[in-house]
């Protein structure tokens, strides 16, 4: 594979999929945060149903969370090859601005695969919490018409 091909994939490729990701992390929440406010518990009789309704799309988050820091991990992988690559190609005159340019390209995907996973997981971490309280709500309104 030709240097600018890596270059393309490491660039367009991984951090376009963290930028992408994080689109889809962001839509989630938000969508996610508008149906916990507007959800009523007292229309729910069965609390499975409930869970199920709570936990959709949470699962999709904590996967971005967790898998974001390895997809940046392969950018700067790619990019360490590609760096490598040029130094066996300039064994008699090596560039080090060159060399420097493409390991800052690799550090690149590792921040941004970082920058992607540490909001999925906070937000992951607040909406599991949210569910905690609307299934006590849900327990406490169950509770309620029993007396």
């Amino acid at each position: 594979m030709p240097i600018e091909q890596i270059r393309d994939v490491v660039d367009y490729g991984v951090i376009g999929l963290l930028i992408f990701l994080s689109f889809i992390t962001i839509a989630y929440t938000i969508e996610r945060v508008l149906f916990y406010r507007s959800i009523r518990v007292e229309l729910y009789r069965h609390k499975l149903q409930l869970e199920l309704d709570l936990s959709k799309r949470l699962s999709t988050i904590a996967s971005i969370g967790s898998n974001a820091p390895y997809i940046g991990l392969l950018g700067t992988v790619l990019a360490i090859i590609l760096t490598f690559y040029i130094i066996g190609d300039q064994q008699d005159t090596i560039n080090a601005g060159e060399i420097m340019k493409h390991l800052a390209l690799a550090l690149k995907a590792t921040a941004a695969g970082l920058v992607v996973a540490i909001p999925a997981t906070v937000f992951y971490n607040a909406l599991i919490t949210k569910v905690d309280v609307i299934l006590a709500q849900w327990e406490i309104a169950k509770d309620e018409k029993k007396i």
